[in-house]
């Protein structure tokens, strides 16, 4: 498939982006390819050579007006601009647009910049003629701007002998792309690019030199947001394009985003709702990032790891040889030969972050059983406050003679831990006889073969690290549905074969 076809695709997939509404995915397809003359636009060359971009120095007391523009080789445009040549510079580059104006957040993100840093330059890159295209055009246009981006930014250094360390490029979707191409054109490496949910679409799988990548700058941080796919595409890009590559709840999915719901309106409205199936998930890069420069004693933490699946299974929150590092403005620079890719779980709304909990427990049995799966609901209780009926994602079915790892999340914080009720319930399709023959007694100690034991429940807390270990408070607990209470006890975090626990039993009924 040419370029050109996949940028196409992208355009159809930027108009129905989830993979689990597969009928309305193929009825937009058809209905866009049945009607847009794709031969125009493969031939269509583009205006790449004639791509123009503005620099617009906004001030702190109109964050969302064009008062004042910088032209390279005008070094009067500086100081009428005013321009600071002693703090820290910010271009903040746009993505594609439909409307040719600059969306909302654009005026967030600059305020949030002043906001944290009052002295600094914060200057938004216009290359809205080229952006406001058909995709492919507008993605095909990202080259010849950063290029231009580029001699501004050597035009700067020469100018005003400011050390490109101070200079800071963040890029959302193509504009992460624009940002990268800047970087290297560049005479002298900056100091810092982000990208926020750089595009997938003509980028994914491609040369380091022909997209946003870690040689584009002395350091080069992502967040990504929206790489499910739909029409076997992806919006952002999913691949780790930067030093650090950041994936907010999987890089998919992102809390308080209704995806079916905009795609029923593209399917009611047509092509002019395409902007609402986008939107929540894929500029969440941004408000991530706003969240960040606003909220700085509720920074999030994301942490290092192998796989979200892991991640999602608890066994990812040790922050030792630097594991973990903070979301977003205040990330700590790791340069590291390979891509570092960190996982991390938001709320719905800023403030973003949340607190992980990892929870291993063990069950045992003389008789091995992998057929469970219960609904398992976590309170926790802290010296802030509680967080209560959580429930216990099950990555796999519950398997005796075998540690099994979860991910709690709590969206306040509770303070130090103190203690936890844990509750296991069956599920639909199971019976209360079945459940109660298969499980056998439960946290048992008699001489039954099917009898399953619990000895203890060991925690880390991702923010704080701490490592606790829990033990039931009533050993005469005995009823299977009812709340079990566990305390702090004085067994160490890391198991310990020659210690001999003491057991929790429940008789059978």
């Amino acid at each position: 498939m040419k370029s050109g076809q996949v940028g196409f695709l992208y355009f159809l997939a930027l108009n129905a982006a989830v993979r689990y509404v597969t009928s309305l995915d193929e009825e937009l397809a058809d209905s866009f390819l049945g009607n847009f003359p794709l031969e125009n636009l493969f031939d269509d060359k583009g205006d790449s050579h004639q791509t123009v971009a503005k620099f617009s120095l906004r001030r702190p007391s109109h964050p969302d007006d064009d008062l004042c523009y910088i032209f390279p080789g005008k070094p009067d445009s500086l100081a009428a601009c005013t321009f600071n040549t002693a703090s820290k510079t910010f271009l903040v580059i746009h993505g594609w647009t439909l409307s040719g104006v600059f969306e909302s957040w654009m005026t967030k993100l600059v305020a949030a910049l002043y906001e944290r840093e009052q002295t600094a330059n914060v200057i938004v890159v216009d290359w809205l003629s080229s952006a406001q295209n058909h995709y492919v055009v507008a993605a095909q246009n990202t080259k010849a701007v950063g290029q231009e981006v580029a001699r501004f930014i050597d035009w700067i250094e020469e100018t005003t002998n400011m050390p490109l360390e101070n200079i800071h490029l963040i890029g959302y979707s193509l504009g992460a792309h624009v940002a990268g191409f800047a970087g290297n054109h560049a005479t002298n490496k900056v100091g810092r690019i982000t990208g926020l949910d750089p595009a997938g679409p003509d980028f994914e799988g491609e040369h380091a030199h022909r997209r946003l990548s870690p040689d584009d700058a002395h350091f080069v941080d992502v967040l990504h947001t929206f790489t499910r796919g739909s029409l076997g595409l992806s919006i952002g890009i999913k691949q780790p394009v930067g030093h650090v590559d950041i994936y907010p709840n999987g890089g998919s999915f992102q809390p308080g985003c209704n995806l079916r719901g905009a795609l029923e309106k593209i399917a009611k409205f047509g092509i002019f709702a395409i902007t609402d199936a986008v939107k929540c998930e894929h500029e969440r890069s941004i408000h991530l990032f706003i969240d960040s420069l606003l909220n700085e004693q509720e920074v999030a933490k994301a942490y290092r790891c192998s796989s979200n699946d892991m991640f999602n299974r608890g066994m990812c929150l040790s922050c030792r040889k630097s594991r973990c590092n903070t979301v977003g403005y205040n990330i700590s620079k790791v340069r590291k030969p390979r891509n570092v890719q960190m996982y991390t779980k938001t709320r719905a709304s800023m403030p973003f972050r949340v607190y992980h909990y990892q929870l291993k427990i063990h069950f045992t049995s003389r008789m091995n059983r992998s057929e469970l799966e219960p609904l398992i609901t976590v309170s926790l209780f802290g010296t802030k406050g509680e967080a209560e009926n959580l429930e216990l994602q099950l990555k796999e079915k519950i398997a005796t003679n075998k540690t099994h790892s979860f991910l709690l999340v709590t969206e306040k914080d509770i303070g130090d831990l103190l203690m936890l009720k844990f509750k296991w319930e069956e599920t639909s399709g199971w019976s209360a006889s079945n459940m109660l023959k298969m499980v056998s007694s439960w946290w048992s100690g008699d001489s039954d073969s099917s009898n399953m034991e619990v000895h203890k429940i060991r925690i880390r807390a991702g923010e704080t690290q701490q490592k606790m270990v829990f033990c039931v408070k009533d050993p005469e607990a005995k009823s299977l549905t009812q709340e079990l209470t566990f305390v702090k006890c004085k067994a160490p975090w890391r198991s310990n074969s020659k210690l001999t626990p003491k057991r929790v039993t429940l008789e059978k009924h």
